[in-house]
């Protein structure tokens, strides 16, 4: 048992409570400062704790066989001397009154030994860690000194008189005073020797001087005064390096098995319920069980065994990224990010259990999946979070139930609403796992205790701290976002505000293709809440897809105001070249603007390899042998059910300006053929996306065209 060191400002405790089987605990522990001492401190506790044991003895017809009674007193003193010697004190009483009564066949609370166990200790202990050491030589010295010096310059009296005062102060020894003043004994280091003296026997050496009727009847008392101050020195002297070892010995040597039990005695049946006196008897043993264990030199072992299971873990997360996010397992950036969130909070409750392990729950791991799932998916982000505490689970005290409640909050943290960009919406999501851990925790007691009375209600305090710092996943989604480039949900929020400086430009140089890139924004954004795409991210990639049009915003059609069409004077060759120079222009001005390269890839792609058929055809028209390679976009083709989602949305409200008295049979004649049209030129051939999401898209784009283009009332004049 190691008491709580003492503090100068250390606040008072008090501990009670009362339970079934006439339960009661009730303690206090207080300390402050030592006034009179050079930075003294000290703590006084005392701790009592009984129940009758609720145990019937039908054998012996006696009851609570299986009583508890315990009383700690504990106290603790620190202070230093003037000459920064540091001493340390401690004194406890224990006394213990327990019984041991478990032998029933039914495992029931009818107990049928004949002997009950019984532990019952009294102890007292007192230390002191003060060791010093004699100097034999210091006497020795100063008697050579009187005898080379004072032997012919004073009276025989004298010299006798000053020889008998060294003796007497250094029979026993000579101690600094203070010290002799705050300890009541010692122990002295004399060769070979050890024995502890009391204080008491010692000469005080702040006290040593000649009485003052021997001062004022002898003539040589002046040269004896002298004589003293300048040459006696204490000759027992502190020793720091062996009061530090007796300490750690008188440490390693206390008990931390809780009771007396035979070898071969039954501690507790199978189907009995676990009280919390059983309990602290079991981990109690198995504290001991690991201290020996790690006694018998298998630290190196058992740390080969944590570092292969660690390498393991690592692999599966290499393994399950090469099979399910590839994209992310070819890029280092990516790959770097993740390794860096494992890394992250494993150290975190690492160094929480290895300084405060009790406040191990204050660690936000369901900050993990809400990270992982704002760059990448929710799927990735459970995985991730599931082999941290694998990996932490070795290491945290209460393993299994600090397994079970974090992994119970990260599957909340999952299923909450995934635009946490939203503050309402995160708060919510915090609240929610706040709720699931005191939840969690309170049923794991439960089932543990069987009550509810040793609920550590600190605990929802720890619980309420995590959720605060859960809140910080919103900065560090920016912060992570600057470090590893990557680009999440609340990057895009951003970006799809049209006042930004881009979106003002776009408006200003060519405004038909700014509202243009709104309504196919509108339309793309439809298809994807539909079909379970990322609806922020199509948002934003329709707003900028045409950004590059601003370069030459005339030879766009929505652009032209008049009847004049610059295409008129050129070669078909010449405008095709015009035309799909906007792509370049687009990704150069994206990347100029800082624009994520998820950004990019829908000005990329938002053509494919499709061709400019009214410029082909134009071109047929003069020349019998025509390559239509010439007159295609260079792509890439969609590669994401994002960017093909941007594509038909784009082919389909660009190609609608086109009708002339718009009807339901004509948009979905419309529809069909410009879709179909993608389709068979192999357009969708890299994506993701299914034949059954790409009618469901041509159901939605049909549906908001003939929004756009009903019917609506004439009004008269």
């Amino acid at each position: 048992m190691k008491s709580v060191e003492p503090s100068a400002d250390q606040p008072a405790r008090i501990q009670l409570r009362m339970g079934e089987d006439d339960e009661i605990a009730a303690g206090f522990a207080f300390g402050g400062a030592l006034e009179n001492f050079n930075n003294g401190k000290y703590r006084l506790s005392l701790h009592h704790h009984q129940s009758n044991g609720f145990r019937e003895n039908i054998s012996l017809n006696r009851s609570d066989t299986n009583q508890r009674k315990e009383t700690t007193i504990r106290f603790k003193a620190n202070w230093e001397t003037l000459n920064n010697w540091k001493f340390n004190l401690s004194n406890m009483l224990v006394n213990v009154d327990d019984g041991y009564d478990a032998f029933s066949i039914d495992n029931s609370f009818k107990m049928l030994s004949d002997n009950p166990g019984k532990d019952s200790q009294k102890s007292i202990g007192s230390s002191f860690k003060a060791i010093y050491t004699k100097n034999e030589y210091v006497k020795d010295s100063i008697n050579s000194q009187l005898n080379n010096n004072l032997r012919d310059s004073i009276s025989a009296n004298s010299f006798n008189f000053l020889k008998n005062k060294i003796e007497k102060l250094y029979n026993p020894g000579l101690i600094d005073g203070y010290v002799k003043s705050t300890v009541d004994s010692i122990i002295i280091i004399n060769g070979n020797k050890k024995s502890r003296i009391s204080t008491n026997m010692l000469s005080n050496f702040n006290m040593v001087s000649i009485d003052s009727s021997f001062k004022s009847s002898n003539k040589d008392s002046l040269k004896i005064s002298n004589f003293l101050k300048q040459n006696i020195i204490p000759d027992i002297i502190y020793d720091r390096i062996l009061s530090d070892k007796n300490v750690d010995s008188l440490v390693n040597k206390v008990s931390i098995i809780k009771g007396n039990f035979i070898n071969g005695v039954r501690i507790i049946a199978r189907g009995e319920i676990v009280d919390e006196e059983k309990n602290s008897v079991l981990e109690s043993l198995k504290f001991k069980f690991e201290s020996q264990l790690l006694s018998k030199s298998n630290l190196n072992l058992i740390s080969v065994g944590y570092y292969v299971l660690v390498f393991l873990i690592v692999i599966l997360i290499f393994l399950y990224l090469k099979k399910n996010h590839s994209t992310i397992y070819v890029n280092n950036t990516k790959m770097t990010f993740v390794f860096a969130i494992v890394l992250i909070f494993t150290f975190l409750v690492s160094f929480v259990t290895k300084y405060q392990p009790e406040y191990v729950y204050i660690v936000p791991l369901c900050s993990v999946p809400l990270l992982i799932r704002a760059f990448f998916d929710a799927k990735l982000g459970l995985f991730i979070h599931l082999l941290i505490l694998l990996i932490v689970g070795f290491i945290v005290p209460n393993n299994y139930e600090f397994v079970i409640i974090n992994l119970i909050a990260g599957i909340v943290a999952i299923l909450s609403p995934s635009d946490i960009y939203q503050r309402a919406n995160l708060f919510k999501t915090v609240a929610l796992i706040t709720i699931v851990y005191l939840i969690s925790y309170s049923s794991l007691r439960i089932v543990l205790e069987g009550n509810l009375f040793d609920l550590n209600l600190n605990i929802g305090l720890l619980f309420a701290l995590n959720g605060l710092a859960t809140l910080f996943v919103h900065p560090s989604i920016y912060i992570f976002e600057k470090l590893f480039g990557l680009v999440s949900d609340v990057s895009l929020l951003e970006l799809t505000d049209t006042n930004t400086k881009l979106m003002k430009e776009l408006s200003e140089k060519a405004p038909g293709t700014f509202y243009h890139s709104l309504a196919v924004s509108n339309l793309a954004e439809a298809v994807a809440v539909q079909i379970s795409a990322n609806v922020m991210l199509v948002r934003v990639g329709a707003l900028y897809h045409d950004i590059g049009k601003m370069v030459n915003p005339n030879y766009f059609i929505e652009n032209q105001t008049g009847t004049f069409n610059p295409h008129d004077e050129l070669l078909p060759d010449e405008s095709v070249k015009i035309i799909k120079d906007h792509i370049a222009h687009g990704i150069s001005i994206a990347k100029s603007n800082r624009l994520p390269d998820r950004v990019i890839d829908f000005i990329r792609t938002h053509h494919g390899t499709s061709i400019l058929r009214f410029f082909y055809e134009k071109a047929l028209k003069s020349e019998i042998n025509i390559e239509d390679s010439s007159f295609r976009y260079l792509g890439p083709k969609p590669f994401s059910k994002e960017t093909a989602i941007l594509m038909m949305a784009d082919s389909v409200e660009a190609a609608s300006k086109s009708l002339k008295n718009p009807n339901v049979n004509l948009i979905d004649q419309f529809v069909e053929k410009i879709i179909n049209k993608q389709i068979d030129d192999n357009q969708f051939i890299n994506c993701d996306i299914t034949l059954k999401e790409l009618e469901i898209s041509k159901k939605i784009l049909k549906e908001k065209l003939n929004n756009i283009y009903h019917l609506r009332v004439e009004y008269p004049d």
